[in-house]
């Protein structure tokens, strides 16, 4: 039986690093969570232990923190790039880097943002995921965690019905979900912040207005939108779990519930996940390539 090593990576997982940019009195904060993981020339470190191919972790660590001082952060899509870009030499010929942005707020004191001090802007985390292989890159940004909710203009039924169901048809009913949504940029020469929250106001416009038969037909909904939209985007893939809002039976007190109190359950969800793509979208490419499930 001959075994052999298969595809594999390294490296530091969850960095976490704060920068200040003090230009002025106005300071600027920058959060974020850097995961690296380095790819090339390692069968030696796995088969017989010569570390002499390994760039220690402990070195990718200390890289971001340097390249944080040596030069601002910028977008994190930039940042990405340059520390890929940096890692791909000698043995490594590969890096994927993955960046969470933690968004703060300004604290407004008497109707002014404050200088120096903030709030954390909720759960809501921009993310990117750049691929570094020679001198090609791909890069998929999205975000996670945008939690959102409308009252009516949701309907689900028309399914269907086995001795097991027990779920009752709705023409309306809340609708809430807390969006992970990818996308994959193609082309060059792209305003990184302006396209997220281009992408951003999408989402939340379409999840507003599309009158929704089905969760399905939501995030299709707006996948397309962002297509449709952003020229620089090659697909979306969205994950939205169905975050169940119960009526609650009131007949027992001699009340009638008219599609106002409900039970907010947190668990079990339906979980519905899809890919919107363009039809002349660039070869994918290593885009995706051990990128984590949604």
């Amino acid at each position: 039986m001959g075994i052999t090593l298969g595809p594999n990576q390294y490296g530091k997982a969850e960095v976490r690093l704060v920068t200040v940019t003090r230009s002025g009195p106005v300071h600027h904060l920058k959060d974020l969570t850097v995961s690296t993981s380095l790819r090339g020339e390692l069968a030696r470190t796995h088969l017989t232990g010569d570390n002499s191919d390994v760039l220690a972790t402990d070195t990718q660590k200390n890289t971001v923190y340097a390249f944080a001082k040596e030069s601002p952060v910028g977008e994190i899509e930039d940042f990405a790039l340059r520390l890929g870009t940096h890692f791909v030499r000698g043995p490594i010929t590969g890096a994927r880097i993955l960046i969470e942005e933690h968004g703060w707020d300004r604290i407004p004191v008497d109707g002014k943002a404050h200088d120096h001090a903030f709030s954390r802007a909720g759960s809501e985390k921009r993310t990117t995921a750049v691929t570094v292989q020679g001198s090609d890159y791909w890069v998929v940004s999205g975000l996670d965690d945008l939690v959102l909710l409308k009252s009516t203009g949701s309907e689900f039924h028309g399914f269907p019905r086995d001795e097991y169901t027990t779920l009752g048809e709705t023409t309306d009913r809340i609708l809430a979900t807390a969006v992970t949504a990818r996308w994959r940029y193609q082309g060059g020469a792209i305003d990184w912040a302006k396209s997220h929250a281009e992408i951003r106001r999408v989402l939340l416009e379409t999840f507003a207005t599309k009158h929704s038969l089905s969760l399905q037909q939501t995030l299709y909904a707006m996948g397309e939108a962002i297509l449709q939209a952003r020229p620089e985007v090659a697909e979306v893939r969205l994950s939205l779990p169905n975050k169940h809002h119960f009526l609650v039976d009131l007949s027992p007190f001699g009340l009638t519930n008219e599609n106002e109190v409900f039970y907010a359950a947190d668990r079990p969800y339906g979980l519905i996940e899809g890919t919107v793509l363009r039809d002349d979208a660039e070869d994918p490419g290593l885009a995706w390539h051990t990128l984590p499930a949604f």
